[in-house]
């Protein structure tokens, strides 16, 4: 009663569309379980009033993360060009014949998974806030909190009626070697996650897990990407802020990369994704993410040959027992890199920074994606891995 009984006050409050009291519960249900830390429920999602003020709040991106068309770009030249010099690239045309491009908007999948509940976040303890879609999709038309809920879902491959959503898209052959499914699904890491972010959303800055590169594609909608160089310390992007999530943090940090001085070295790049679009994100590289408009994207983190080596690091210092089964499976399918595996020193650390020491937050919308998996935020040995873009 109480749940409900606030959230209908702050629909009235905004003058929001009249929602039926089912639906009320049901998202604020989810909405205090996913930001448990607001003191005040009824007000503090939307005190800032980021709703009015956040297509001022930053200044026009300029893109300077390199586009490259697909159709002229081989897996060799992608290799050598980008993933092994770790490049952060946007490609074009990577998705054109994905059946998803056509088939996912907000109307189609609520129509056909409407009652299928999808992850928008984490509660205190670390258990999955969930949605159904019918709710969600009503939660988007109506919100105007500052960091709204975001469904980012990794478990929709193994579930009975969502894996249809795998055969929607295919993974690009840039990205099809994929070192971690030698552990098996049950064992590996999530890697894969479908999303959608309203408006506002987003993930704060933070490095993605176990020295994993990512690509991110971008059915419908715009994401503004920032990146950092992987030597950029983390005291300098990691600010004590007034909470964690993604908008708070373009709102403080993002204005002080363009102040004079801002280390030369740790420069930014920006881009402005849109639909179609696919970033690849080099393992390493700081990242934060804001939708600046509604959007829906699938993404994936993976291991490949080019970055073996420091994933294999940050794995045996992060996930022993994940490391030796690994390595027993390379041993028998992969000799080659096990025997790269014998001769990383892993008593070393990595030139490269690390988020291991970051708290992920429980917000759906936020840095959660800072990584915490990485310091040994996991179950037996499936990690846990907190959202991540």
């Amino acid at each position: 009663y109480f749940i409900q009984s606030n959230l209908r006050v702050t629909m009235e409050k905004l003058d929001f569309p009249s929602l039926s009291a089912k639906s009320l519960k049901r998202i604020n249900r989810a909405r205090y379980k996913a930001r448990e830390e607001l003191k005040n429920q009824t007000v503090d999602w939307f005190k800032n009033s980021y709703y009015e003020s956040a297509d001022t709040l930053l200044p026009p991106v300029i893109d300077t993360v390199p586009r490259v068309d697909s159709r002229t770009l081989s897996p060799e030249a992608f290799r050598s060009k980008y993933e092994l010099p770790r490049i952060p690239i946007v490609l074009t045309h990577a998705m054109d014949e994905w059946p998803a491009m056509r088939k996912w908007t907000l109307k189609k999948f609520t129509k056909k998974y409407k009652n299928q509940a999808f992850k928008v976040g984490e509660d205190n303890r670390g258990n999955s806030v969930k949605l159904k879609m019918k709710y969600f999709k009503e939660y988007v038309a109506c919100n105007k909190d500052d960091s709204p809920l975001y469904i980012f879902d990794e478990n929709y491959g193994e579930h009975r009626k969502k894996k249809q959503l795998l055969g929607d898209y295919t993974v690009s052959p840039y990205f099809d070697e994929d070192l971690f499914h030698y552990v098996g699904e049950r064992r590996r890491p999530p890697y894969r996650w479908v999303v959608f972010g309203p408006k506002r959303s987003g993930t704060s800055v933070h490095i993605d897990p176990l020295g994993t590169h990512a690509w991110n594609a971008l059915v419908s909608g715009y994401k503004r990407w920032i990146l950092f160089p992987t030597n950029t310390p983390r005291w300098l992007l990691k600010q004590n802020l007034p909470d964690s999530e993604a908008i708070t943090w373009f709102k403080y940090v993002h204005p002080q990369t363009n102040d004079i001085n801002w280390p030369s070295e740790f420069k930014p790049i920006e881009c402005l994704q849109g639909p179609g679009e696919m970033i690849f994100v080099p393992g390493g590289w700081w990242h934060a993410v804001l939708n600046v408009s509604d959007s829906i994207a699938v993404t994936q983190n993976y291991v490949s040959s080019a970055n073996f080596p420091s994933s294999w690091h940050k794995t045996v210092r992060g996930r022993p027992k994940l490391s030796k089964k690994w390595l027993a499976e390379l041993r028998i399918h992969r000799p080659d890199l096990a025997k790269i595996a014998d001769e990383v020193d892993v008593s070393q650390p990595l030139a490269e920074q690390s988020d291991s020491s970051s708290n992920g937050s429980t917000s759906s919308s936020s840095s959660s994606s800072s990584c915490s998996s990485c310091s040994g935020n996991h179950h037996g040995d499936v990690a846990v891995l907190p959202y991540m873009e």
